[in-house]
């Protein structure tokens, strides 16, 4: 583990949950940030089956289709909600503290975001690599050019939530009760995890595709408490589910925004954990180049 020194921006983030570091406050502020998501996501489902095609709803619940995709990520604003409501009721503290100054947390995010881009733009225009079965064509070039900015601004709600909630939320929380970085780096990385943990749809690959979100985690989780904001984690984030659900997706669910799509199925253990030794790989090297931004 680095230093105390090399985490110390993280004091910024934690300091104001100091004076109340119980953890039945965690607790009761994850209860109802639960109860808040599961209320909200029962009234928009209950909208959407009352007011929608059948087969418009199974599209949303799926995120088979633009539409129903764009609101399935931008649900994930209840998350956020639950999460300044938690911490205020629990902790007693701004839920902006959460993200950490705005202004710093913002140039952070374009500093590391824009470096991604560009590494981006590099793997587009190396040679082809070849990972098996071509890519099957999704939306056609034109309405995904059209739905970009709208596509981009659901994943940034989407990204935003996550980080908000487990870099944020959880591990702020864990931190100022808890000294050690092994306990508030790791703990909430576990619960990412085991909410990628998807057996049913996955098979063989969910462990793998679990170990891949915990390790994220851990490093999403390094990138905050080195710059004592969320902001290179939501870019990181961010940049991640563009490739995954903009660029290139599976085909079982969440597609309804990709331009290309994997020929196989997530639970496709042959071609599927190629992709996810490129995963890993892609992983380090954004973190790495994220580290280097933030020493610019």
């Amino acid at each position: 583990m680095p230093d105390r020194r090399t985490y110390a921006p993280h004091e910024q983030l934690v300091a104001p949950g100091r004076a109340r570091p119980e953890l039945w406050r965690l607790i009761a502020g994850l209860i109802a940030i639960g109860v808040i998501v599961m209320g909200a996501n029962m009234v928009l489902y209950g909208l959407v089956n009352m007011l929608a095609s059948p087969e418009w709803s199974a599209g949303f619940t799926s995120g088979t289709t633009a539409d129903g995709l764009l609101v399935l990520l931008a649900s994930f604003g209840f998350v956020i909600l639950g999460v300044g409501i938690a911490a205020r009721l629990f902790q007693h503290r701004a839920p902006l503290g959460i993200i950490g100054p705005p202004r710093l947390a913002l140039q952070q995010f374009w500093r590391v975001f824009r470096l991604l881009l560009v590494l981006g733009a590099l793997l587009l225009i190396l040679p082809p690599y070849d990972m098996g079965a071509p890519l099957k064509e999704n939306l056609p070039p034109g309405r995904w050019l059209l739905l970009l900015p709208l596509s981009i601004l659901a994943l940034l709600i989407q990204t935003g939530a996550e980080e908000v909630l487990f870099r944020g939320y959880v591990q702020q929380a864990l931190a100022a009760r808890f000294r050690s970085a092994l306990i508030w780096m790791v703990l909430p990385s576990v619960l990412f995890a085991l909410g990628h943990y998807l057996p049913e749809e996955a098979g063989a690959n969910a462990l793998p595709i679990a170990l891949w979100s915990g390790v994220f985690g851990i490093l999403m989780a390094d990138i905050t408490a080195r710059a004592g904001t969320l902001g290179p984690a939501v870019a990181l984030h961010l940049f991640n589910n563009m490739i995954a659900l903009l660029i290139v997706s599976l085909p079982d669910s969440l597609s309804g925004l990709s331009l290309y799509m994997l020929p196989y199925s997530m639970a496709d253990t042959e071609h599927l954990r190629v992709w996810l030794a490129v995963d890993f790989a892609t992983m380090f090297v954004t973190w790495l180049l994220a580290r280097l931004a933030l020493r610019r």
